[in-house]
C-alpha cells in the first residue's frame, strides 16, 4: 500500500496535459521504488525522456502503460536520455533494438559509456576503488571484493552507444514543441535537463529531486569535484524562468526554483556539518561519514548497508573538497595516497 510520498510510483500514468504523459516504471528491489519516463506525443510519433531498465517487468510495464494512453511501443520514435545510469539508459537501448528508435544523450556521458563497457567486459570494477581507497575506505573495499559477483553489470548490448551525443545548448523538436539541453554535470558528469520554456516544463532526470537529495558522482568515470559541479548546475537552473518540475523519483511538482533553493541550503548545512566534524577530528572521508546523519532519519552510518555506505563515503569526500575549495579546510595525503583533511593552518 502506498501513501502520499509513495503514491507517485503506482503504475498508472499521468496524463500532464498537452500531450505529456509520465509513466512510472518499476526498479524492483531498489529503494527508489520507480524510475518516471515521459512520453511526449507528436505527429511523427512518441518523444522518450528516459527509458527505465532493461527488465521484462519494466518493458511489460512501458508496453501497458502505452496501450492503455492508445499507443505502442513501436510509436516510440526517439529516446532523450538525461544521463547514463541503468534505470535511465538500457530499456532504451532495449528498445532501438526491437523497435528502431532513436537513443540521444548528453556528450558529456561518454567516459562513462566508455567505463561500463569495461565492466561488461571485466576489466575493471563498477565501483572506483581508488576513489574509495583515497577515502580512508579500505574495510569497505574489501566487503566490496567479497560480494562482487552479486553486482551484474548487464550484457554489453544493454551498454551500446547512442545514435547522438547530445551538445549543450542543443534545441530538439519534438512535435510542437522546441526542448533545449542543458548540460547539468553534478548526479554525473554527462547529466542534462530538458527544457520547454514555451509550456514552462522541465524534464530534470536526477538533477533536481521533489523528496530526495540525488547522489554526486558517483558513477564509473568521476569528475574531479563533482560537487562545485552539482551546485553549479543548481544555480544554472534559477537562472531559467521557474518550471514545473517533471523529475525522475518522485510526483511532478510546482516550481524548479522552489525546490533548488532547498537543495541548496540541504548542502550548505551539509557543507557545515562535514566542516564541524573534520575540524573536531575527523581525517578521512570515512571517518568524517561515520561521524555524520544519514538520510532524512538521520541514521547512522553503521546502519546502512554496504552500498549505501559507498554513497555516503563518495558524497562525503565531495563535501571535504568542496570545503578545501572554499578554503576551510585544508587537506594533504599520506605516503600511502588517502587523503586527509584538517583545519587551515
Amino acid at each position: 500500500m502506498s501513501d502520499a510520498r509513495t503514491a507517485w510510483a503506482e503504475p498508472d500514468p499521468q496524463d500532464l496535459g498537452g500531450g505529456v504523459f509520465r509513466v512510472p516504471l518499476p526498479l524492483p528491489n531498489d529503494g527508489l521504488r520507480a524510475v518516471n519516463v515521459y512520453a511526449i506525443e507528436s505527429d511523427t510519433g512518441l518523444v522518450m525522456i528516459d527509458g527505465g531498465w532493461a527488465l521484462a517487468e519494466s518493458e511489460d510495464r512501458l508496453a501497458a502503460s502505452l496501450k492503455h494512453l492508445g499507443f505502442s511501443m513501436a510509436d516510440i520514435t526517439t529516446f532523450l536520455v538525461t544521463h547514463m545510469h541503468r534505470d535511465h539508459y538500457t530499456q532504451a537501448i532495449a528498445v532501438r533494438r526491437k523497435f528502431g528508435a532513436r537513443v540521444s544523450v548528453g556528450a558529456g556521458e561518454e567516459p562513462n559509456l566508455r567505463a561500463t563497457v569495461e565492466w561488461t567486459r571485466g576489466e575493471r570494477s563498477a565501483i572506483d576503488v581508488d576513489h574509495l581507497l583515497r577515502a580512508g575506505a579500505g574495510s569497505l573495499v574489501e566487503r566490496l571484493q567479497l560480494l562482487r559477483s552479486d553486482e551484474q553489470p548487464g550484457s554489453a548490448e544493454d551498454w551500446e552507444a547512442p545514435d547522438e551525443w547530445l551538445a549543450d545548448d542543443a534545441r530538439i523538436t519534438a512535435g510542437s514543441r522546441t526542448l533545449r539541453v542543458i548540460a547539468t554535470p553534478g548526479h554525473t558528469r554527462g547529466h542534462v535537463v530538458f527544457h520547454d520554456a514555451q509550456a514552462e516544463l522541465l524534464f530534470a532526470g536526477d538533477h533536481v529531486l521533489p523528496q530526495i537529495t540525488p547522489s554526486i558522482g558517483f558513477e564509473p568515470a568521476k569528475a574531479p569535484l563533482p560537487l562545485r559541479d552539482y551546485l553549479q548546475s543548481l544555480r544554472l537552473m534559477q537562472e531559467l524562468p521557474d518550471a514545473r518540475l517533471l523529475p525522475a523519483h518522485g510526483p511532478a511538482t510546482g516550481s524548479v526554483h522552489e525546490r533548488v533553493g532547498e537543495l541548496l541550503a540541504h548542502h550548505e548545512d551539509r557543507l557545515s556539518a562535514t566542516a564541524q566534524v573534520a575540524l573536531a577530528g575527523a581525517a578521512t572521508a570515512l571517518e568524517a561519514a561515520t561521524a555524520l546523519p544519514w538520510t532524512r532519519r538521520g541514521f547512522p552510518f553503521e546502519n546502512l548497508d554496504l552500498f549505501n555506505q559507498l554513497l555516503a563515503v563518495s558524497e562525503t569526500a565531495a563535501h571535504l573538497d568542496v570545503l578545501v575549495l572554499q578554503g576551510r579546510l585544508a587537506s594533504s595525503r599520506t605516503a600511502e595516497g588517502v587523503q586527509l583533511y584538517q583545519a587551515v593552518r
